[in-house]
């Protein structure tokens, strides 16, 4: 599927980018004594990691339903952005740490015009990434992409802000190194925990969207022989839901023409909801005096 190949090519360009990153945020940082660059180079290491996991998790989502797991292995795609977030969050406070010390310690650091070269060569190839994931992600609404996206994202503003801390330097004031660093760490950790509760809420069957479910009753309305719908029920399948539930229809139709009403119905909203992977519907009679 496209869907899983476009997401291994991101995958893979992200662990190519962000080792080239890591390289030079990581040479730089420690020659100039930068927090923040190496604050930034951390989180470099991190995004490495992500996109392996992306790259380890969408292999394992593409693979089909079979006997062991009948609706496929979806779910490795939310297991693995849980991974993620946990490794993030680890690595965040990590940094924070680092930086937290550094303000109280007086740590100076050494200005270099190479300081400058990198943040923008970073802020270049960041925002390139998240273009080209962003893309993936609207058109796929992949839940590891988007946590890369995000990330190439939020990228971008932080090595704007060790761009920001190192011209402060050329007035000698060093402590603003240390609070961007510790900002760096903090924006990780909350854009780490969203992921994590969105990865949470799927691995715990969260309900299908109010949206969606909307949509979904919509549909149903334009069928007048349905005069009743109850036992709504959904459960996250991968990165889309299986829906079931009852409807009541006109207890003198026969069997054949009410079993083809639910029938059709099924297909028509699997056609027309793409985020709905199947649908199963049962049927009961009514009497005709209470339609």
């Amino acid at each position: 599927m496209d869907r899983f190949k476009k997401t291994n090519k991101a995958s893979i360009l992200g662990i190519l980018g962000n080792i080239f990153l890591l390289i030079i945020k990581s040479l730089i940082g420690f020659i100039t004594n930068s927090r923040a660059m190496i604050a930034d180079a951390f989180n470099s290491a991190g995004d490495i990691i992500s996109s392996v996991f992306t790259y380890i998790g969408n292999k394992i989502a593409s693979v089909p339903s079979d006997e062991d797991h009948n609706l496929g292995h979806g779910k490795a795609e939310y297991i693995y952005s849980m991974l993620i977030s946990i490794a993030m969050i680890l690595m965040s406070l990590f940094v924070f740490r680092d930086s937290f010390n550094s303000i109280f310690n007086n740590s100076t650091l050494n200005f270099s015009i190479w300081l400058v070269v990198v943040c923008i060569i970073t802020i270049i190839v960041k925002f390139s990434l998240f273009i080209y994931t962003n893309n993936i992600y609207k058109k796929y609404n992949n839940l590891l992409i988007k946590a890369n996206s995000k990330d190439h994202r939020n990228d971008c503003f932080i090595t704007l802000g060790t761009l920001i801390s190192s011209i402060f330097t050329l007035y000698h004031i060093y402590f603003i190194d240390g609070i961007i660093g510790s900002l760096i760490s903090i924006w990780m950790i909350i854009t780490s925990i969203k992921i994590f509760k969105e990865s949470y809420d799927v691995l715990m069957d969260k309900s299908i969207s109010i949206e969606t479910k909307k949509k979904v009753y919509e549909i149903i309305e334009k069928h007048s022989e349905i005069k009743k719908v109850i036992h709504f029920n959904s459960t996250p399948v991968g990165y889309k839901y299986q829906i079931s539930f009852t409807i009541y229809v006109n207890g003198n139709m026969s069997t054949f023409e009410s079993h083809k009403i639910a029938d059709n119905l099924e297909k028509e909203i699997n056609k027309n909801l793409d985020e709905i992977y199947l649908t199963i519907i049962h049927v009961n009679p009514i009497e005709t005096n209470n339609s």
